[in-house]
C-alpha cells in the first residue's frame, strides 16, 4: 500500500524529486499527501504595516496573533509600497521576527539578512532605538537590502558587507540579539521558487548544514553573555533544522531552548517541542524552520565598549547642516555625524567605529554638501514624519504617478521657494526644491517607473 501511494505520488508530482517525495512521506506519516498536495496550490502573499510610518486607512485581512501581518498582494508601484509602508513578506517568514522581537535599545545582529524582510520587521520593534548590524556578505545582494531598509525609513541601522568570520573579529560578546535566518536547501520555497526545485538533490540538506554549523560558530563568539539567538531556515530539512540545534546545544551547554508559541498552524519541531515547523498544508505561508535560544551565562555587568567613531565635520559643513536643520527639521537627530566625501550621514547612537570593514550603509544618509549649500537626501525625506518637518507638500495619486516617473509637477497656491519635504499618502517621499510653483524632481533616477 505505501509503494502505491509513493508511485501515485511520484506519478502527479513530476516537478518534485522522487527522494524528496518518499522522505516526507516517511516524516509526516499519515499527513504526507496533504502536505504534497499542498505544494501543488499557489503561495499565500502577505505583507507588514511598518510602525515608523503612518497609517490613513485600515487594512482587510490582518494575520491573526501579529502586530503588524497582513494576508494579500501590494504592487511595487503603489504608494504604499515606494513610501515604506507596507513590506511584502510571505506569513511564515514573518514569524522569525515576532519570535525574536527585541526589545528598545538592544543591540542586535541580523547575520543573514538580504533581501531586508527580518532586518525591517526587527526595526519595526526597535523603534528608532538601539542599534541593529544589518549584514549581507553578497555585495550585490546588499545594495538591495539597502534600498529596503532606506525606504523603510529606520535610523538605527547600518549595513555591513562582511563574512561572519570577519564581524566575528570584530564584534566579540558584543549582541545582545542575534538572528540568522541561514543559507539552505530551501524547501520551504519550492511553490514560490521553482528554480530552488532543480538544485535539490538527496546530499543537499547535509551539505548546507555543515555551512550553518560553521556560520553559528561565528555568531556565537558575537553573542553577549545572557543574549539571545534565533535560528531559522526556509527548509523542512530535519539534518538542517533539529540536528543543527542538537549540535548547538551539544557544543555550547550554556544555551538552552526557550519554548515558541505554536499560532496560527505552527507545529512542534521534531522530537523538539520547543522550536517551531511551518507546513503548508497546516499554516497559510510556506516553510519555515525556528528555534529560540538563550545564553544562560551572567549578562557582562559592563558591556564591552569598541572604539567609537568621531565627527570629521568642518566648521563650514557644521553651519550649513544646523541652518538647514533649524530651518526645516522639528526633531533632533541622535547620533553623530559623519562625512564621507561630500556625503553626510548621522550614525546611530553608541556606534563603534567601523573604518576597518565593508560597509554599505554607515547610517542614515542625512545629504549631500555642495559649494556653500546643503541639500537634503531622498533617506532623509523618507525617515521623517511629516510632524518632524516643518515644510512639506502633499502629491496627489496622480501627481505622485507623474512624480514618481521623472516629472516635474505643478504646486497649487502660495508658496516660498525652498526645500519641501514630499507627501504622499500621509508618508515621506525625500525631499524635493520648490522654484516659482514648480516642484522640481528629486526622486532617484534608478527607482523611476512608469505606471
Amino acid at each position: 500500500m505505501v509503494q502505491t501511494t509513493s508511485l501515485f505520488w511520484y506519478n502527479a508530482f513530476m516537478t518534485l524529486p522522487k527522494a524528496f517525495i518518499g522522505k516526507y512521506q516517511a516524516i509526516l506519516g499519515n499527513s504526507g499527501d496533504d502536505f504534497l498536495t499542498s505544494l501543488q496550490q499557489e503561495a499565500v502573499p502577505a505583507f507588514r504595516l511598518n510602525p515608523l510610518k503612518k497609517v490613513q486607512q485600515p487594512f482587510p485581512n490582518a494575520i491573526p496573533h501579529t502586530p503588524w501581518g497582513y494576508y494579500g498582494k501590494v504592487s511595487g508601484k503603489s504608494i504604499e509600497h515606494v513610501t515604506g509602508l507596507v513590506y511584502s513578506q510571505e506569513p511564515a517568514t514573518q514569524m522569525v521576527g515576532q519570535v525574536a522581537a527585541p526589545t528598545k535599545g538592544m543591540k542586535v545582529l541580523d547575520l543573514a539578512a538580504a533581501p531586508g524582510g527580518k532586518t525591517t520587521h526587527l526595526l519595526s520593534y526597535l523603534d528608532n532605538t538601539g542599534l541593529l548590524v544589518s549584514n549581507e556578505i553578497s555585495k550585490k545582494r546588499s545594495k538591495v537590502l539597502v534600498e529596503n531598509v532606506e525606504r523603510f525609513g529606520a535610523r538605527n541601522v547600518v549595513v555591513t558587507n562582511e563574512s561572519p568570520q570577519r564581524l566575528a573579529e570584530f564584534f566579540p560578546a558584543y549582541f545582545d540579539l542575534i538572528v540568522l535566518d541561514a543559507p539552505c536547501s530551501g524547501e520551504g520555497m519550492f511553490r514560490k521558487d521553482a528554480d530552488a526545485i532543480q538544485y535539490w538533490h538527496q546530499d543537499y540538506p547535509a551539505q548546507c548544514a555543515g555551512l550553518q554549523r560553521e556560520i553559528l560558530k561565528e555568531a556565537m563568539i558575537m553573542l553577549a553573555p545572557g543574549g539571545r539567538l534565533v535560528y531559522s531556515t526556509c527548509t523542512w530539512a530535519p539534518e538542517e533544522n533539529e540536528a543543527v540545534i542538537s549540535w548547538l546545544l551539544e557544543h555550547y551547554p550554556d544555551l538552552s531552548l526557550l519554548p515558541i508559541e505554536k499560532i496560527n498552524g505552527m507545529v512542534e519541531g521534531i522530537d523538539m517541542p520547543e522550536a517551531a515547523r511551518m507546513y503548508p498544508h497546516r499554516f497559510k505561508g510556506e516553510g519555515q524552520f525556528i528555534a529560540h535560544l538563550q545564553d544562560r551565562r551572567p549578562a557582562l555587568k559592563k558591556s564591552l565598549k569598541l572604539k567609537s567613531p568621531k565627527s570629521n565635520l568642518t566648521q563650514e559643513q557644521k553651519r550649513l547642516w544646523q541652518e538647514f536643520a533649524k530651518k526645516h527639521l522639528q526633531v533632533d537627530l541622535s547620533g553623530l555625524l559623519q562625512t564621507f566625501g561630500d556625503q553626510l550621514y548621522c550614525l546611530p547612537e553608541g556606534l563603534p567605529d567601523l573604518a576597518k570593514l565593508k560597509l554599505a550603509r554607515n547610517g542614515l544618509h542625512l545629504g549631500t554638501f555642495k559649494k556653500k549649500r546643503f541639500e537634503p537626501s531622498f533617506a532623509l525625506g523618507l525617515a521623517l514624519t511629516s510632524d518632524q518637518v516643518n515644510y512639506s507638500l502633499t502629491l496627489s495619486e496622480e501627481d505622485f504617478r507623474a512624480y514618481v516617473s521623472g516629472n516635474t509637477v505643478a504646486i497649487d497656491g502660495e508658496h516660498s521657494n525652498g526645500w519641501y519635504q514630499v507627501l504622499a499618502g500621509g508618508n515621506g517621499l525625500g525631499f524635493a526644491k520648490l522654484v516659482n510653483g514648480t516642484l522640481k524632481n528629486y526622486f532617484p533616477k534608478g527607482l523611476r517607473f512608469s505606471s
